[in-house]
């Protein structure tokens, strides 16, 4: 059975002083099966944040529901977690004190000693002891990004979110996160679904990968499977015999947005 399904979900918006209403997606279904890590690829301006925000009941769908745990999803809540690729840390709390927060909140019966136990063991867990006290201001990009993470798994979320949360890091870092990230996912069994605009990092990272048309009114054009077994790493995955097939076949796929456009500036010109 689905952790989360997804039906028919269509979402318009109207601009300002708009006659008409511009449809970003249109009847987007899909089911995350439970511990599952699933990546949704796109090109800029499919929807793909959109969708997640609706998920995370951050945004209202124009039309159709999300279900988690058959439950109809109608706004935000603890049992989803967000990590945003801005990082979306609170500027005047320290490192221990972004995670204590949520704890706080997602804990309220607990006492100060058994809050702050919990928060070090997540703080531990993605390498930042030594670094509590710190503001967000002081840290690294990767840092902050593993503040983040801390803070969203620390809740004990049946689904975690992640909207492109590698973006702004360096990609030596990246790769350090990602495998921090995977490690933390495996210990915990928590359901991932992330959208990202990055081929390898969505092979690296998934067991499954959906591929959305570029917009307006986007769809779920293709469903790949990951075939590669695990653990991975990035020199395993780009050795394995799956590998180049599916990421030529997903190259493919997102090139032809890029044909088709050059086919319209070439006919403007004419």
């Amino acid at each position: 059975m689905a952790l989360l399904k997804v039906e028919a979900v269509s979402k318009y918006f109207t601009s300002p002083g708009a006659r008409s209403e511009f449809c970003v997606f249109k009847d987007v279904s899909l089911k995350v099966k439970e511990k599952e890590f699933l990546s949704v690829l796109g090109h800029s301006g499919c929807g793909k944040s959109t969708l997640l925000n609706i998920i995370a009941g951050i945004e209202a769908a124009s039309d159709g529901y999300a279900y988690l745990d058959g439950k109809q999803i109608i706004g935000p809540g603890l049992d989803r977690m967000v990590v945003f690729q801005n990082f979306a840390l609170l500027p005047w709390l320290t490192v221990f004190g972004n995670i204590r927060i949520a704890v706080k909140a997602a804990y309220p019966g607990w006492d100060r000693n058994k809050i702050h136990q919990w928060v070090q063991k997540y703080v531990d867990m993605v390498g930042l002891k030594g670094a509590e006290d710190k503001r967000p201001s002081e840290l690294s990009g990767g840092m902050r990004q593993r503040v983040g993470l801390a803070r969203a798994f620390c809740v004990g979320p049946r689904m975690l979110l992640l909207d492109e949360p590698f973006a702004q890091i360096d990609a030596l870092t990246r790769g350090v996160i990602q495998e921090e990230l995977v490690r933390m996912w495996e210990d915990t069994g928590i359901t991932i679904f992330m959208v990202t605009h990055d081929v390898d990092e969505a092979i690296l990272l998934s067991d499954r990968i959906l591929l959305m048309s570029p917009g307006p009114e986007a769809r779920i054009m293709e469903e790949m499977h990951v075939d590669i077994p695990r653990p991975r790493s990035r020199t395993s995955v780009i050795e394995h015999p799956a590998y180049y097939p599916l990421r030529n076949r997903i190259i493919r796929f997102l090139s032809r947005k890029d044909e088709d456009d050059q086919t319209k500036c070439v006919n403007l010109v004419a």
